[in-house]
């Protein structure tokens, strides 16, 4: 039976036994309630879908995946005050993510600047280019029409301040005439037999036009959507595919190799969190070009696919173990000594900026895919003197691009070359004097002057 006595009773009556069961009873409600909490702000219930394991509630998601961004940003130096930033938008989450965060973005930028009474710090611009690539992908004029209007409809949502679309058809790289563009593009990509070529070849010249784009219309930073996801594929892609040397070069947050420097803000997300965040938020995508990839790209996409679905951490550890590689000088945002740029920013990014002992040099690119040329590929180059221009233009490209883009017939090569867009052809001749200049830089010690010559 149980007692009534106010002190700790040492009989062993059954009152004790109740207590004890009773107690953890109440812990367990306790535990439980705190397991339905969001397990940062410990307040609101977790959204399913938020995060790898589904524990934070919708405002923390999206706190973590903004703070991600704007770390990216402000740590690199990615985006300042009198920059002009054009956002290449597909309308995949991705990038429909990208365009929104760099809104707000500009959103707080402006609200700053209307509350400050100098007004010392301007707001940088922000353009969107849709890349239109169905000169390749033969999809309905009505689909192209409808989905034009969409993205217009998304981008036009996103103000103020005011932000212009421009599309820009993938064959205008070869020339102002539509129809002949078109035609030699058409030629250009068919004339490639290997699928994973194809591929590669249609992502450099997606690259070209975006690059000529900026360039004529004032843009001084290029803003791509690649996130970890995309990163981590391209990380085996390129071990695959031969080009371990110039890897670091693609996967690091800013990259000035590139008349407009590309940065890649997003490089720390998931793709997974932003398709989720798009659910959530009901950030409207347009999914017009649904290609499925084939080929080596295809493979490796289908791998880490598999890879991630095992262990949700997969990508991010291929991303991270990439990261440790030492990066190329240009993965930086090149030095401001404008007048017009406020001091705070140009010495945050001399802060973030990369030392030159912690990068490696280069000075020759691939004509086609623009990765740094290895020391055995300037060899190769050196060795072309008194040649025909395409040979030359294939000895000043890497390996990879030789084997998987190029005819292999070599009596093609002449037609594949009449073929290139200009910019391409432009940049052979700039790689080929330049190594001659290096050459020269190298021997310089040893070659005698004109007066010693003449003596």
């Amino acid at each position: 039976m149980a007692c009534n006595s106010a002190t700790g009773c040492q009989s062993g009556c059954y009152k004790n036994e109740f207590e004890q069961d009773l107690k953890p009873a109440t812990e367990t409600i306790s535990d439980s309630n705190e397991q339905n909490l969001c397990v940062k702000c410990k307040t609101n219930e977790p959204t399913a879908g938020a995060g790898e394991d589904g524990k934070h509630c919708l405002d923390c998601f999206r706190s973590n995946l903004f703070g991600k961004f704007r770390l990216a940003v402000a740590s690199n130096a990615l985006i300042t005050p009198a920059d002009n930033v054009l956002v290449a938008f597909s309308g995949g989450p991705c990038s429909r993510v990208a365009l929104q965060f760099v809104h707000e973005l500009q959103q707080r930028a402006q609200k700053n600047f209307d509350a400050s009474k100098d007004r010392s710090l301007p707001v940088f611009g922000v353009g969107v280019v849709f890349v239109d690539e169905t000169a390749y992908y033969p999809v309905p004029s009505s689909e192209i029409d409808n989905a034009i209007q969409e993205i217009k409809l998304i981008v036009s949502n996103l103000s103020p301040p005011t932000k212009e679309l421009h599309v820009v058809p993938i064959e205008s790289i070869f020339c102002s005439n539509p129809c002949d563009g078109r035609e030699r593009f058409k030629k250009l990509v068919d004339s490639v037999s290997d699928a994973t070529g194809k591929e590669d070849l249609l992502l450099q010249l997606r690259m070209l036009s975006l690059q000529k784009f900026a360039s004529e219309n004032g843009y001084n930073r290029l803003l791509l959507g690649l996130c970890t996801s995309r990163i981590a594929c391209h990380v085996i892609t390129a071990t695959v595919k031969g080009r371990g040397y110039s890897l670091p070069a693609d996967i690091q947050y800013a990259d000035a190799r590139w008349e407009i420097p590309v940065v890649l803000p997003l490089r720390d997300c998931l793709a997974q969190e932003l398709n989720m965040l798009c659910q959530l938020d009901h950030l409207k995508t347009v999914e017009l070009l649904n290609q499925t990839h084939s080929g080596i790209n295809g493979l490796v996409s289908s791998f880490v696919k598999i890879l991630q679905e095992e262990n949700p951490s997969r990508e991010s550890t291929i991303m991270r173990t990439a990261g440790k590689l030492t990066p190329f000088h240009f993965n930086k945002i090149p030095e401001l000594n404008n007048s017009s740029v406020p001091l705070a920013s140009q010495r945050r990014q001399k802060r973030f900026n990369l030392k030159p002992n912690e990068s490696i040099s280069s000075e020759s690119f691939c004509s086609l895919c623009c990765s740094p040329l290895n020391q055995s590929d300037l060899t190769s180059l050196s060795s072309h003197d008194n040649c025909k221009n395409s040979d030359i233009f294939v000895a000043a490209c890497c390996s990879s691009c030789r084997f998987q883009i190029f005819p292999k017939d070599p009596s093609s090569m002449e037609k594949f070359y009449s073929l290139l867009p200009e910019p391409l052809v432009a940049r052979a001749k700039h790689v080929r004097n330049g190594d001659s200049s290096l050459l020269r830089e190298q021997i310089q010690d040893f070659l005698l002057s004109d007066s010693e010559d003449d003596a």
